[in-house]
């Protein structure tokens, strides 16, 4: 595995996870009602440093095989979703329409696993934990609206 593309990766998961920072669930999350599925707060940090460990590893790996355009195409797609999403659902509250970005979050990152699969065995397994995450995170989106109906997003001029 080369190391210089194992850091590219990673240092776009952080860029990607900064987000995360920057829109803090805060108070607001704190008060809405959850699933009964929902993680502990814990859970969230430590879910997603593993994964972006993983499909750095799967970057790197596949990066350098003849044929992966669709897969590193994929990947940059499950990235810019990844980004988008915290500040659509948690920056401007809009947690319907951040179920749309989850959606194709959660394509996109099908297609990383399948293509990657294709390439590479090992890439392919290093999506699987990503792929039921964001299985479990689309459901607590969904979960969330419908246990909130009342919950309105924030005005753009309270920006």
């Amino acid at each position: 595995m080369d190391w210089m593309l194992f850091a590219i990766f990673l240092v776009t998961c952080g860029a990607a996870g900064a987000t995360g920072a920057a829109f803090n669930p805060g108070a607001w999350y704190a008060r809405l009602e959850k699933p009964w599925f929902t993680p502990p707060n814990w859970a969230f940090p430590v879910a997603w440093t593993s994964i972006y460990l993983l499909i750095s590893f799967a970057g790197a790996r596949v990066a350098v095989l003849d044929g992966s355009g669709y897969a590193l195409a994929f990947w940059a797609a499950q990235a810019g979703f990844a980004t988008l999403w915290t500040p659509i659902f948690f920056g401007l509250r809009q947690m319907k329409g951040a179920i749309l970005v989850i959606v194709m979050l959660w394509i996109s990152v099908l297609g990383c696993t399948a293509l990657h699969w294709q390439l590479d065995v090992w890439a392919g397994l290093a999506f699987m934990p990503y792929l039921a995450w964001v299985t479990v995170a689309a459901a607590l989106n969904i979960g969330i609206v419908r246990l909130n109906p009342d919950v309105k997003p924030l005005a753009i001029d309270k920006l």
